[in-house]
């Protein structure tokens, strides 16, 4: 290995009294294969080294250079010349030096120095100099005091591709770094400021990043050229500022000659700006670099649809009135502004780019879906009533999509009631169109088959029998379908039916067995326990005490009796099944019903002695308990036939 020594001398070791030579630079290198090191001495005033020299020494396999002060020298700055490439030879730190750095010991550090210049070019195993060491502890005095003593520290890199400037800033030090800067600066090491790390961020991402706009804003002045940066995630300092909203950072960015205004994801400072909610950053932006709207991310939105997909009212107004054109706008994903809109359900997002442009385009150019057919698919109801309430879309009603489907055809496709009732509701609907496969919007029924067993499909097919009584004879066609097809489909799966009933209904009635059991054997009021009677129920003779016994019994032997149903019932046979869930689910309500009414007289026997203000309540709400049950159960269904009345059809949810 070569190495190369850049001394500043003073009067040499042997000069006379008498005599006093002028300062010179002392170049010597060192190489294992050259038996001695060669030396040139150069004059320090006019300093010219001889660069063909230095560019065969540097040429030199291995070679690494040291450039520092003598330490026979009372110089108090080291010459290099402005631009000269420098780095380190990256030897083990010494032990002192290192707790130098960390503690700051600047006069440590200059003993060091005098036993052994070359010692403050060491590095540890992360790759980090004393200066490194000293920035990130924030010791302004130590750096100030090495970087006098070798210049070369300040473009030292470590490990992580850091700079002491960089460790300074991202250790949050911004005095220090302050200073490292004008020393950069004043020696022009532009290299040294635009360095980036290993993650491709310079030192103004780091300070953004870390919030220190002072900072950033001296560092753009300082050294232009760090906005240009762009980060291995393609993040641009202006991207950065407005993902903060530092408004002075990013003013000062963008009145910068070719500042970068990328981002990650492919998105650029618009959307940052759009993603914030800043005015005053779309504002700037669109009155000096317009074009960024109209840019794309990875996911194919410009800023104006991420706008709309957020919400964002006010940033969209300040879109279209600087550029109407913006309304018109197909990204290549091919959806318009409106049916982002009706995707997320914004009907404020709607009326705004209505407002502004009354004929914006509302169909997506892949398969021709209108924003009604979009707001309809994604169950956005508020959207659809936009819609149907707006006279500049009413002709989107009975448009068709690239399958001659209308929004009619897509919400009796999804079974939606809501979306169907309010679409039939529209004096302009016409439910007789006829899709390219020849479908109209109730023939579609037939292929949501899946839907078939709910409360949703049968009360569609009611809405459309309703809205076209012409159609009640292949309506009911249709349903006679359906209902064979979902029987077919039940008996396929007969066993797991079968499996699945005859486990539940037999957890719970082997649960009332064993509570009614116990309670006959735990008479409320308690047994005599002298006399003739011994052992016989105190309470024997009480109406409400003979009531819990008989209820008692009927609830122990029809859940037994269910019970035992379940453990013989294994056939496959549909009608057998559908017979023996009839039956049981009767017993099953007995037995429920008389679990209830065992439980209220029980409590009214032992209360109502004397706490009879209690004990009626608490029975009336225990024997009431059953109905309100049933009511629950099967509220949907009455509330279907209140909301349908003479068009509700009972016959339809044997399905269900």
């Amino acid at each position: 290995m070569a190495f190369m020594h850049l001394w500043q001398m003073d009067d040499q070791a042997g000069t006379s009294s008498g005599s006093s030579s002028p300062p010179s630079v002392v170049l010597t290198t060192s190489n294992m294969s050259v038996s001695s090191p060669a030396v040139v001495s150069i004059p320090s005033p006019g300093l010219q080294l001889n660069i063909e020299l230095l560019e065969a020494a540097m040429a030199s396999e291995g070679a690494r250079f040291l450039v520092g002060i003598n330490p026979l020298s009372s110089g108090e700055k080291p010459l290099i010349p402005r631009g000269w490439p420098i780095s380190s030879i990256g030897a083990p730190m010494d032990e002192h030096l290192l707790n130098a750095a960390t503690t700051g010991d600047g006069a440590s550090m200059k003993r060091l120095a005098l036993r052994d210049p070359s010692m403050l070019l060491a590095t540890n195993p992360q790759g980090n100099t004393c200066l490194h060491i000293a920035s990130m502890y924030g010791h302004k005095s130590f750096c100030i005091d090495v970087i006098t003593l070798n210049l070369s520290l300040l473009a030292e890199v470590n490990m992580d591709g850091e700079t002491p400037l960089l460790v300074a800033v991202t250790s949050g030090h911004v005095d220090l770094a302050s200073v490292l800067l004008k020393w950069c600066h004043e020696w022009q090491l532009s290299c040294t400021i635009l360095k980036q790390d290993k993650h491709g961020c310079n030192v103004l991402h780091h300070a953004i990043r870390s919030g220190h706009t002072a900072l950033a804003v001296e560092l753009i002045v300082a050294e232009p050229a760090l906005s240009r940066a762009v980060n291995c995630d393609d993040e641009s300092p202006m991207f950065i500022a407005a993902r903060r909203d530092f408004m002075d950072v990013f003013e000062e960015l963008l009145n910068t000659p070719g500042s970068a205004d990328c981002g990650a994801m492919g998105y650029n400072v618009l959307h940052a700006a759009v993603c914030n909610d800043n005015q005053g950053i779309v504002t700037r932006i669109m009155e000096t670099r317009p074009w960024l709207a109209k840019e794309e991310d990875l996911a194919q939105m410009t800023a104006v649809d991420a706008a709309a997909y957020e919400n964002k009212i006010e940033i969209l107004r300040l879109f279209l009135k600087h550029d109407r054109s913006l309304g018109y706008l197909i990204p290549s994903s091919g959806q318009p502004l409106l049916c982002t809109a009706a995707f997320v359900g914004h009907v404020d997002v709607a009326r705004e780019l209505v407002n502004y442009c009354a004929d914006a385009p509302f169909r997506r150019q892949t398969d021709g879906w209108t924003c009604l057919h979009t707001a309809v698919y994604f169950g956005q109801r508020e959207f659809v009533k936009f819609i149907l309430g707006s006279h500049k879309l009413r002709k989107l009603i009975n448009m068709k999509d690239e399958n001659g489907e209308t929004a009619l055809h897509l919400a009796v496709r999804k079974c939606n009631p809501k979306m169907v009732a309010a679409l039939l509701c529209h004096p302009d609907i016409d439910i007789t169109i006829l899709s390219k496969r020849g479908q109209t919007a109730t023939w579609v029924l037939f292929n949501a088959t899946d839907h078939a067993k709910t409360l949703n499909w049968n009360e569609v097919y009611m809405l459309l029998r309703k809205a076209d009584p012409k159609i009640a004879t292949s309506t009911y066609i249709l349903h006679g379908a359906v209902m064979g097809e979902v029987t077919n489909a039940s008996r396929k799966d007969i066993k797991a039916l079968t499996k699945k009933y005859t486990s539940n209904t037999s957890l719970v009635a082997i649960l009332i067995a064993t509570i009614t059991f116990a309670a006959a054997f735990t008479l409320p009021g308690g047994n005599k326990s002298d006399g003739a009677d011994e052992g016989h129920p105190i309470m024997g003779r009480n109406l409400a005490f003979q009531a819990f016994l008989i209820s008692d019994t009927l609830a122990m032997c029809s859940s037994l009796a269910v019970a035992f149903v379940c453990i013989i019932a294994n056939w496959e046979d549909l009608e057998l099944l559908l017979y023996y869930r009839s039956f049981t689910t009767r017993l099953m309500w007995l037995a429920y019903m008389a679990t209830t009414i065992a439980f209220s007289t029980g409590l009214y026997t032992v209360l109502a002695p004397r706490l009879l203000w209690l004990a009626v309540p608490v029975c009336l709400l225990t024997v009431l308990l059953p109905i309100l049950t049933l009511v629950l159960g099967v509220w949907p269904i009455w509330k279907l036939r209140i909301q349908l009345r003479q068009n509700f059809m009972s016959d339809l949810l044997d399905m269900v």
